[in-house]
């Protein structure tokens, strides 16, 4: 009996709570090979919200998009990113490691990026690198004369959220967190002091990894207090569900065109009940 309103609990809040933004995680990197244009392209055709790519600072100071600080992951040299310019990251092929039909692939630029994104869409900028980047980053974004609305910045750095609220204050900027782990164990920190860190830091809320250790309590929390709350990196549709029915604005995924249908499938069967 229980477990039967705890399901019907559960539907009634998925056929309330929107579905969420589709942030393409990479692009769409289960197809095509991450950070790269034909990634976001690709991200941009199946539909997704916005994307969210890596950014790294050169040494010669300019913006690349690449998830390690090396390039030994996703090409066939190994260079380190900070230590190279961006002439020679730019002779790295970063696509064929993904397929053959990927190759010719490089390391793209931020300009190179945000100029993919259509009217209305966005790009979540996870900063890689240290506040360093911030005033380089933050004069790219002056050139591109891109509306800032469309751009925001993630980081695990919580250094980085304070320095580019000094350039933008009224750019969305959100602390990424993997929660503190404990033996192994994923834990949440108290409400409490999640909330310190974010009035603390003026971050806009938190971009946190999906486990199911969140729950409506928590996320409620962070709302109540003004805050937003979203999630990555998740490519099935269970969890998908799950922090749908907690009313995340946004959640990242490889998957984009796939789980967009699979949560719109849901919430077709659920009104059709």
């Amino acid at each position: 009996m229980w477990k039967n309103i705890v399901v019907f609990i559960f539907l009634m809040s998925l056929s309330i709570a929107q579905i969420p933004d589709i942030v393409a995680h990479r692009g769409a990197s289960k197809d095509a090979p991450e950070n790269t244009l034909a990634a976001f392209e690709l991200a941009w055709e199946k539909g997704a919200d916005a994307i969210e790519g890596d950014f790294r600072l050169t040494k010669d100071n300019k913006i690349v998009c690449i998830h390690d600080s090396t390039t030994e992951r996703t090409a066939q040299q190994n260079l380190v990113v900070a230590d190279s310019t961006l002439a020679q990251l730019r002779k790295l092929d970063v696509g064929i490691w993904k397929d053959k039909k990927w190759q010719g692939q490089k390391i793209p630029t931020f300009q190179e990026v945000v100029a993919t994104i259509p009217d209305g869409k966005k790009i979540y900028v996870e900063i890689k690198s240290s506040a360093k980047i911030v005033p380089f980053l933050a004069q790219e974004i002056v050139d591109l004369k891109i509306d800032i609305k469309q751009i925001v910045i993630i980081a695990f750095d919580k250094q980085v959220i304070v320095e580019i609220k000094k350039y933008y204050p009224l750019m969305k900027v959100y602390l990424l967190s993997n929660f503190l782990k404990k033996k192994q164990q994923r834990r949440i920190p108290s409400t409490k002091k999640i909330l310190e860190t974010l009035r603390q830091i003026n971050a806009d809320g938190i971009d946190g990894i999906a486990t199911f250790l969140v729950g409506k309590k928590f996320v409620n929390a962070i709302h109540d207090a003004g805050f937003e709350y979203h999630t990555w990196t998740i490519n099935d549709k269970a969890t998908a569900l799950y922090f749908q029915s907690l009313g995340v604005e946004s959640i990242t995924t490889d998957r984009p065109y796939w789980l967009r249908q699979k949560l719109e499938n849901e919430r077709a069967i659920i009104e059709q009940k």
